[in-house]
């Protein structure tokens, strides 16, 4: 029986840079851009004479990259050997089976074992498909001469093949081999082969999410962090398991059990120490205000490297700790003050929402200096004192991230993205707009109003901006019913009108 889970991607609304340290807070919205995974046995039997067997097989199926590795997994040591020729791993699927299978033997008793051994014993065939919205489609619309529209995206068939980028003269890759929209794509594909193979082997019960959850949590941090090589932030795992929230990150101590793998402890243990570890990183419900809607843009610009970026703000940190601790103390009062309207708005739209539609409804059409002509009584003008108030706050934000990164000499909002936000703020219906994460080149965010959003791609898309398909979803992961490209031909299928 085949088991599939999908992991939403996202997009980082606040705690740029912040959120990589305790107590700092970021706003992080999940999306309905899914990575799936799907996880069935290779073999529908066993063979009789397996209680021999020492090794099992695992095979990896990447359809969008044309790919299939196989493995070799030691039932002993849970460690996986590649068997096949090619030479591209993916280290983030590879932890992501190590350790969710390691968790499976750390949590059972005697009495499952068997019955899981028996289980792996029949193989893992494991098929990863991301949503087209993790990967830029740019190119290929430009190269058939397609406006710059999402229609463009729509028209592209789900989980299309992904072309790699070519190598430069010295066969050197200049650019990542696929580009991809800033989504958090590993973190979403790693959750959802752990969500999936926990789901498989029975450790967790994704269709009644409870404390399971956080197993899962714990699992996707760790695989993450290792094929990473790093402990990052974390808050990208934390969105694809748990969906929208404010986030604070966890102690990374607590991943320091999983150094005694390379002594030679073996994985269940290493697991085992991590999974009873004091995970202290904290979620808070949040998603965004009704009647607001979450638009991404891919300006073309080629993407950033975040790792370079966050590692020339600590470089900055360290040589001018005073300025670094004022600049990152007005962004932490900033961020935390976009968060209070944003929670404003929230209330005032659950108890007042005739006065909190008929604002969002008129606001929608009209640029932000004439809102406060909108309010005609006193609950109305409460709601537009808090669009104006969140306007305000991302302004500081976009404000103090442009002088952090001159001072640390990286383009957190680089000249092009500034003019490019500050238009769009000026559109009719936009609430703010900014740069997600940890800012560059990658991609830019607008909240809009209403049903503002259609104007603004059409602006965008004569700015050479290609407005994404992407919205905000504040499911955290899910249990699948099924394989999602069957699902796409049953809708195809039943919308075919027969005359």
């Amino acid at each position: 029986m085949a088991v599939v889970a999908s992991a939403p991607g996202k997009v980082l609304m606040t705690g740029g840079y912040l959120i990589l340290e305790r107590p700092n807070a970021g706003i992080v919205l999940s999306t309905n851009a899914r990575f799936y995974a799907i996880v069935k046995p290779l073999y529908d039997e066993i063979k009789p004479d397996s209680w021999a067997w020492a090794w099992t097989d695992v095979k990896l199926t990447s359809p969008q990259l044309s790919r299939e590795s196989s493995y070799k997994l030691s039932l002993k040591n849970l460690t996986l050997q590649c068997v096949s020729s090619s030479t591209s791993r993916n280290p983030f699927v590879e932890q992501a089976v190590q350790y969710a299978v390691a968790a499976a033997h750390a949590t059972f008793g005697i009495d499952k074992k068997d019955v899981l051994n028996k289980l792996l014993l029949q193989g893992l065939d494991i098929t990863i498909l991301g949503c087209n919205d993790f990967y830029s489609y740019r190119n290929q619309i430009e190269a058939r001469g397609l406006p710059l529209a999402p229609e463009a995206l729509a028209a592209l068939p789900s989980f299309t093949s992904i072309t790699f980028n070519n190598e430069d003269a010295n066969g050197q890759n200049c650019k990542p081999e696929v580009a991809k929209t800033g989504l958090g794509s590993s973190a979403a594909m790693t959750t959802a082969v752990v969500a999936s193979l926990l789901h498989y082997l029975g450790v967790v019960n994704l269709s009644s999410l409870s404390k399971d959850l956080d197993i899962v949590h714990i699992i996707a941090q760790t695989a993450h962090c290792i094929a990473q090589g790093k402990v990052g932030s974390g808050f990208d795992v934390s969105s694809a398991v748990y969906g929208s929230h404010r986030y604070v990150r966890f102690s990374p101590e607590v991943l320091s059990p999983t150094q005694d793998s390379a002594k030679g402890i073996p994985l269940q243990e290493v697991i085992a120490d991590i999974l009873r570890g004091k995970w202290n990183h904290e979620r808070t419900i949040f998603s965004l205000p009704p009647l607001m809607n979450l638009l991404l843009g891919e300006p073309g610009s080629g993407g950033s490297s975040t790792p370079s970026m966050v590692g020339a703000v600590k470089k900055w940190q360290k040589s001018d700790p005073q300025k670094a601790q004022e600049t990152w103390r007005k962004l932490s009062e900033s961020n935390l003050a976009l968060e209070t309207q944003f929670n404003i708005l929230s209330k005032l739209a659950e108890e007042h929402w005739d006065a909190y539609k008929c604002v969002i409804d008129s606001c929608s059409l009209q640029k932000a200096e004439k809102w406060i002509k909108q309010a005609t009584e006193p609950r109305q003008e409460a709601v537009v004192k808090a669009l104006l108030g969140a306007r305000n706050v991302m302004l500081e934000i976009r404000n103090h991230m442009r002088k952090m990164g001159e001072a640390a000499g990286v383009p957190t909002e680089p000249e092009s993205q500034t003019q490019l936000l500050d238009t769009t703020m000026d559109m009719e219906g936009v609430l703010l707009a900014g740069v997600p994460g940890a800012g560059g080149f990658d991609a830019v965010f607008a909240v809009t109003l209403g049903n503002s959003s259609s104007n603004i791609t059409k602006a965008w898309s004569s700015l050479n901006v290609l407005a994404l398909l992407v919205r905000e979803d504040p499911r955290g992961v899910s249990l699948e019913s099924g394989d999602p490209r069957t699902k796409e031909i049953t809708s195809a299928v039943s919308s075919i009108h027969i005359e």
